[in-house]
C-alpha cells in the first residue's frame, strides 16, 4: 500500500553529515584536551544531545570525565566544519522529493538534531520549504530509539501511524519507528543495518534513488 505521508529522518539520510559529526568529535577532543576513545562515535548516530552526552560520559568511565567541556566543543568544532565545507544532499533526495510532491504524499522531518539546529540545516540546504512539519530531538520526552518521535511527527501530518513511512538510517531509528508501529525502510549510512528490529529483518535499500523506485512500483 502507498503511504500517505513520509517521515524523514535528516543527519545522515538526508544530509551527508554524520562524517562531518565523527570527525567534529576528534577535533573536539583535541581542542579541549579531552580524551576521547572513537569507539563510541558509531553508538552516537541516531541519538539525542542528551542521550550522546550519557553514553559518552559512561563509555569513559563517568565519573569527573569532562564531558560537558567536549560537547561545547564538538559544536563549535562541527559548526566550523560546516562553515568550510557546507551541507551534501544524499543522492536520490531531490528526486525523491519531487516525486512525492507531484503525488501529493506529505513530509515530515523527525531528527534527533534539536528543533533550532535541524531547522537552521534544513533552511540552509533549501529543504524547509519542503516538508509540513518538523520534530527535533529536544521536542520529545525520550529520543530515539523510544517512539515518541515518530508519533509525535504522524501526529502533526494528521496521518495514522500504519498509514505513514518511516526512512531511517540508524538502527536506534528503525527500533523508534518499529514501536511507534510505523513501516520503515533503512538507507545505510555509517552504520550497517541490524540483524533484526521488533523481531523482524528490516527493509534495507541502497539510496533513496531505490526508496523512489520502490515506491512508484507500490504506486
Amino acid at each position: 500500500m502507498t503511504p500517505r505521508a513520509l517521515i524523514f529522518d535528516m543527519d545522515g539520510l538526508m544530509l551527508d553529515t554524520e562524517p562531518l559529526a565523527a570527525r567534529a568529535w576528534e577535533v573536539a577532543a583535541l581542542a579541549a584536551g579531552v580524551a576521547f576513545d572513537a569507539a563510541v562515535t558509531p553508538r552516537l548516530v541516531g541519538r539525542t544531545f542528551a542521550d550522546c552526552r550519557a553514553l559518552i560520559h559512561d563509555h569513559h568511565g563517568g565519573g569527573d570525565y569532562p564531558v560537558d567541556a567536549l560537547m561545547a566543543a564538538w559544536h563549535v568544532a562541527y559548526d566550523g566544519i560546516v562553515e568550510h565545507e557546507g551541507l551534501a544532499l544524499k543522492p536520490g533526495l531531490v528526486e525523491l522529493l519531487d516525486w512525492l510532491e507531484t503525488r501529493a504524499i506529505v513530509r515530515g522531518v523527525a531528527t534527533s538534531t534539536r528543533r533550532e539546529r535541524a531547522r537552521a540545516k534544513l533552511e540552509r540546504t533549501g529543504l524547509w520549504p519542503r516538508f509540513a512539519t518538523l520534530v527535533g530531538g529536544d521536542e520529545v520526552g525520550r529520543g530515539k530509539p523510544a517512539p515518541d518521535i515518530f508519533l509525535a511527527a504522524a501526529q502533526r501530518l494528521g496521518v495514522a501511524p500504519a498509514r505513514c513511512l518511516v526512512l531511517e538510517d540508524s538502527t536506534p531509528g528503525l527500533e523508534a519507528a518499529a514501536a511507534a508501529g510505523i513501516p520503515a525502510v533503512m538507507v545505510p549510512d555509517l552504520c550497517a543495518p541490524p540483524a533484526g528490529v521488533a523481531g523482524a529483518p528490516p527493509r534495507v535499500m541502497a539510496s533513496l534513488h531505490e526508496v523512489r523506485s520502490w515506491l512508484a512500483s507500490l504506486a
